[in-house]
């Protein structure tokens, strides 16, 4: 039938061969496949000692060849394959995701990127993850450090799917990272970690505000608080976003850093596009930034750069998240306040929300996010307070 898939032909040539030192060997030659632009034979030439030998190997590769699993031998590098992989695999993603890609895979590069794909085995990803662990970073803190289990993890996924189409594209017979695990002392410190990385309580967001009430960054600082992201913040335009009137502002543009550069898109789903109503603090301060800017405009005169971003330098130029990050910590120095990541300010007013009696639904649409059981699960962090107003309302039952 038209468009049917030819097999290759069972095709056999095989001999003995006499070397020149009278060392007698046995070859033959096999046809693999064809080559799927010119239509021509695929051919594999192996040599054996012994007859024996090459007539098992021959039935072995017939075998394989008839049943589709035949791998043919590639000289290709590990390196060289994710260089394709990346190209299909981040083809329709936002240009910060391709490059996480990326990242993530550069310990890879580093450790096994010359090697053939076809010889990595499973005790070569042991070995990267055991390195990653131990000494694999590069950057974002001391260099020659172990990396986080989260990050090795992500590493992982992202080799396991190049090494799955490597499968599919038969390159390889299987995926020797498929069941590679990080190991349970590293899972068990990641996890610990991650449970003393407390977000703010409701008297720490008090004394925080109290603090920069009269800084130049209240008005970022309290959106920050209010649970948008940092790139959000830094992509909040007065004209197209902030309406005072209406007390309201709109989150349709973010400004995030990928690779050094700033790129300016849209939130990643239409969920995260939301209308936000503004608490009276917040309007108050966004207000008298609106009025301090203008006297800043007036000052630096013809050098002011007109942006029009809400979060912008005493010359107008927009800020980028980096930079919004330095700032924020040298304000909970000087506040004194507990340091915690700028994003943990998110999680701060999610869990005033969910805590206070605010329905699922309103916290996971106020977020921003399409998965309600997602903001719950990662966003919502009870603390010791929270369960005390629990037993206080079990008195009432049990009492």
């Amino acid at each position: 039938m038209a468009g049917t898939p030819r097999a290759p032909p069972t095709r056999r040539s095989s001999s003995k061969i006499t070397l020149k030192d009278g060392t007698v060997r046995y070859r033959f030659v096999i046809d693999i496949s064809r080559d799927p632009k010119s239509d021509k034979r695929r051919q594999l030439t192996k040599t054996y000692d012994t007859k024996k030998e090459a007539r098992a190997e021959y039935a072995k590769i017939k075998h394989q060849t008839d049943e589709g699993t035949f791998v043919a031998p590639d000289k290709l590098t590990v390196s060289d394959w994710l260089d394709t992989w990346l190209k299909s695999a981040t083809i329709d993603v936002e240009k910060a995701t391709a490059a996480n890609y990326a990242d993530a895979l550069l310990p890879v590069r580093e450790r096994l990127g010359d090697r053939r794909l076809q010889q990595l085995d499973e005790e070569d990803i042991d070995s990267l993850v055991s390195w990653m662990l131990t000494s694999g970073r590069k950057r974002g803190g001391k260099v020659g450090t172990g990396l986080s289990a989260r990050s090795v993890q992500l590493t992982l996924g992202r080799l396991r799917s190049a090494l799955n189409v490597a499968v599919r594209r038969k390159l390889v017979a299987r995926n020797v990272a498929q069941y590679t695990q990080i190991p349970r002392e590293a899972r068990r410190k990641a996890a610990e970690a991650k449970a003393k990385r407390v977000p703010w309580s409701a008297d720490e967001v008090k004394t925080f505000v109290a603090a920069t009430r009269e800084h130049r960054l209240q008005a970022p600082m309290l959106l920050s608080l209010l649970g948008m992201r940092p790139a959000e913040v830094c992509g909040l335009r007065w004209s197209a976003d902030v309406d005072l009137v209406a007390k309201t502002i709109r989150v349709e543009n973010t400004r995030t850093l990928v690779e050094g550069e700033v790129e300016e898109k849209g939130p990643k789903s239409e969920k995260g596009k939301r209308t936000l109503p503004l608490p009276s603090p917040v309007v108050a301060a966004l207000k008298s930034l609106k009025a301090r800017q203008a006297q800043e405009k007036l000052v630096a005169g013809s050098v002011y750069l007109d942006s029009g971003y809400v979060l912008v330098d005493e010359q107008g130029a927009p800020w980028k998240t980096d930079k919004l990050r330095r700032e924020t910590y040298k304000l909970m120095a000087a506040a004194r306040v507990r340091k915690v990541r700028p994003y943990d300010a998110r999680h701060s007013c999610l869990t005033y929300l969910a805590t206070s009696g605010v329905p699922d639904v309103i916290v996971s649409a106020w977020a921003g996010h399409a998965d309600l059981s997602f903001t719950k699960r990662v966003y919502i962090h009870p603390n010791a307070e929270h369960l005390k107003e629990a037993a206080d309302q079990l008195d009432t039952l049990l009492g």
